[in-house]
């Protein structure tokens, strides 16, 4: 059962970094450009994403297994990935955008009269303003690719790719299966999420005490 453990918790590990980063990355580079470049119709943009989530999982996975099976991105990772980031950003920039509104447009536009280009202003002024939210969407993203089993037992067959969350739900195939073991490949599946989130905690209290205060 655990032949291949480490493998798959860096597999799973992996998973659950990368959908952390695109989702933090294209999130804050879409709320950035919606709300403080003052684009046309943005709120319909943002609001009309949330919609996404009216669509249960199951009935995108058929569309989603031919889609990847036709490009060829069957048993990899990033087939995974994708799905993840999918379902984890719409709520992401949802979030970075409510917490947009409590930084000053003042701070934006001071930059820009001292030369800086949109990108500057990004880098520089909106992601160390909104390394709180960044951390709790971050944070959010990490534990929803963790926790997620179907896409990846659906899309990942071999043995070399497959995840911990796969490999714990194959324990309960057989009715002599070491319980033991699986304990033990349980408790420290647990270990990296919870480990990260000690790591982020005091960024996500910062953003919760600044709504809290703001509001």
């Amino acid at each position: 059962y655990l032949e291949d453990f480490w493998h798959q918790l860096g597999n799973s590990f992996s998973i659950g970094l990368m959908t952390m980063v695109l989702t933090v990355v294209l999130s804050s580079l879409a709320s950035f450009s919606l709300s403080r470049m003052r684009l046309s119709n943005g709120w319909v943009i943002s609001n009309a994403a949330l919609l996404f989530y009216t669509v249960p999982a199951y009935f995108l996975v058929i569309p989603y297994y031919l889609l990847m099976y036709r490009y060829g991105l069957i048993n990899s990772l990033w087939s995974v990935i994708a799905a993840d980031t999918v379902f984890t950003l719409p709520y992401a920039l949802f979030i970075l955008q409510w917490y947009g509104r409590l930084i000053p447009m003042e701070f934006d536009e001071a930059a820009r009269v001292d030369g800086a280009t949109p990108l500057q202003v990004y880098w520089h002024v909106y992601v160390p303003l909104m390394a709180p939210a960044l951390a709790a969407v971050g944070t959010y993203a990490l534990l929803v690719a963790w926790n997620e089993y179907l896409y990846q037992f659906l899309l990942l067959h071999s043995r070399s790719s497959k995840t911990v969350a796969i490999t714990i739900a194959e324990f309960f195939e057989n009715d002599d299966s070491p319980w033991n073991l699986m304990m033990a490949a349980a408790l420290i599946y647990c270990l990296p999420p919870i480990a990260i989130f000690y790591a982020l905690r005091r960024y996500i209290a910062a953003g919760l005490t600044l709504g809290g205060v703001k509001g």
